[in-house]
């Protein structure tokens, strides 16, 4: 059983540095877009990898907050900032779309999926999960939108976006429910979530008006 949770833990654990790195790197191409200085870049950034996740542990009350615990988090954005400002000086304009649209949707996924778990894990109800997977998914890419004066992505008539991460929640619950692995439920979980973003940006995937 020990064996069992620590593994679990080290799941979780690397999920969520995935899901840091692909969010982190949406808020670098997002602040190189606006032209910030590297104290922008290294903000928005922050804001992007750290926004959901911290709202998921005040509503779920963990404390400390996932990046207070792991301070190797924050530090990992500062190191990164400073690599990703020369780097992101010779990226052409179409390719840094292209880059930002798939780092948010596999942070999307990572986070979404990462979120829902934590949350059975604290033996909430199942559409509690899923709507927690779906916050902790959006509200980094909803702070970063904000500071960068942009209106949220979520939040406007776009590809669908939020309903792609609360599928790949259910998918997620749904094999746990089932005694699927775990690794394997999270996995199914979060490719659902990035497939589903990918195909709503490329095929123009919108939910009615």
């Amino acid at each position: 059983m020990a064996l069992n949770h620590l593994g679990m833990n080290v799941m979780l654990h690397t999920i969520e540095v995935a899901g840091i790195i692909a969010f982190a790197s949406s808020g670098f191409i997002e602040a190189r877009r606006k032209r910030m200085d590297v104290v922008g870049v290294f903000t928005v950034a922050f804001i992007t990898a750290f926004g959901g996740g911290t709202l998921r542990d005040l509503l779920l009350d963990r404390r400390p907050l996932f990046w207070v615990e792991h301070q190797e988090y924050p530090i990992l954005i500062f190191v990164m900032a400073l690599i990703a400002i020369p780097v992101l000086r010779h990226l052409r304009h179409a390719v840094a779309e292209n880059a930002i649209v798939f780092a948010d949707a596999l942070g999307l996924g990572l986070f979404s999926v990462n979120g829902a778990s934590l949350a059975s894990e604290a033996e909430m109800p199942m559409f509690v999960c899923a709507m927690m997977g779906v916050i902790t998914g959006i509200f980094g890419g909803v702070l970063r939108d904000v500071i960068c004066n942009e209106i949220p992505l979520v939040f406007r008539r776009s590809n669908l976006y939020a309903t792609c991460a609360f599928a790949g929640c259910w998918v997620y619950l749904l094999l746990n429910q089932l005694h699927v692995m775990e690794i394997v439920a999270l996995l199914f979980g979060t490719a659902t979530t990035f497939l589903l973003r990918m195909l709503a940006v490329r095929f123009d995937w919108k939910l009615p008006a």
